[in-house]
């Protein structure tokens, strides 16, 4: 029974020496190649690698290629960076919509299992990569889906057509700087505070850009500042923004607004909505920033009121999150 007991204590104390020694335990960059000249062949195995809560930042740098792969980031990863090698080049891809059927799910699978990544962890990094959902045009489908707080993405791309992005948690805080953004309808949607900085808005067909579902007792949602709002060719008739639920909250701010953007501006989704909606824009330009005919409960800021909208007071919480910004893509 003695011996036994001291295999077993042995047995535990050399699983945790050999975890604890771990290669990849540590800051160093791993890195991902197709090719086979990295670490890891595919971006799921080097997330696998991370060790739980993290107090140092550690980067995964993704070599050029197409990566198909249906990926999470779990809860207990932190501090991690996903750095591709060339934005346009580097590409994360899955396929699914929300009417795929499945045994298990006879009227199909939904809009929030279609991600192509999903972020549960907190402080986490994208750059210069694209996020991609390549599915045909047959329901939702969500390229970016996030649950974490404090995530930055820089130069990257989301391509996709209904829901590209879903920011899934009121309270929790995104930044998006000098990012590619483009969709069908509603293709930014969801109850987090996101501010979009100098990103490239791209609008493939006439319906909304923004569904914003900001609970009540947040103060800001979607800020867009010094964004382009660019559309499709054929596309003619386009709304920044509906509530997805009560008091969703957008904002445009320094953006340069194309022709298709309607009159009105907004649109109500409910009868009700418009009672709680907080719209607003302030100083945009472009064939589409005229506010003579805007919807009468959405509303231009004051330069007071301006001035109130920086990004220490958007992500302030119990302390302030001051994501790390580039000048340059």
């Amino acid at each position: 029974m003695i011996k036994r007991s001291l295999f077993l204590i042995l047995s535990v104390l050399t699983i945790a020496a050999a975890q604890a020694a771990s290669k990849y335990d540590n800051p160093d960059t791993i890195v991902v190649a197709r090719d086979g000249t990295g670490q890891f062949r595919n971006v799921d195995d080097a997330i696998e690698v991370c060790r739980a809560f993290m107090d140092y930042h550690k980067v995964i740098f993704v070599k050029k290629g197409v990566y198909k792969e249906k990926l999470i980031i779990p809860q207990w990863l932190q501090n991690i960076e996903i750095c591709g090698e060339d934005r346009d080049a580097t590409i994360i891809t899955w396929d699914d919509h929300a009417n795929i059927k499945t045994a298990e799910r006879p009227n199909g699978i939904g809009t929030f299992r279609t991600y192509t990544l999903k972020i549960e962890g907190s402080g986490i990094t994208l750059k210069n990569i694209t996020i991609e959902n390549n599915s045909a045009r047959l329901g939702q489908a969500v390229a970016l889906h996030t649950e974490g707080d404090r995530l930055t993405f820089i130069n990257c791309r989301f391509l996709g057509h209904q829901d590209t992005i879903y920011t899934g948690n009121g309270g929790c805080r995104h930044y998006f700087d000098h990012c590619y953004i483009e969709g069908t309808t509603d293709f930014i949607f969801g109850p987090s505070t996101a501010w979009f900085e100098q990103c490239d808005i791209y609008c493939k067909s006439n319906s909304y850009i923004t569904a914003a579902s900001t609970p009540k007792d947040q103060p800001f949602g979607y800020i867009f500042n010094r964004c382009n709002v660019r559309t499709a060719p054929e596309v003619t008739r386009l709304y920044l923004g509906r509530p997805w639920r009560d008091y969703g909250y957008t904002l445009f701010m320094h953006c340069q607004l194309p022709a298709a953007v309607v009159p009105e501006g907004w649109h109500r989704w409910e009868p009700q909505r418009e009672k709680t909606a907080r719209y607003a824009e302030y100083e945009n330009s472009g064939e589409g920033a005229a506010t003579s005919k805007r919807v009468s409960w959405s509303r231009q800021l004051t330069k007071k009121e301006a001035r109130e909208v920086t990004i220490e007071n958007v992500f302030r919480r119990e302390s302030v999150w001051l994501p790390v910004t580039s000048s340059e893509p």
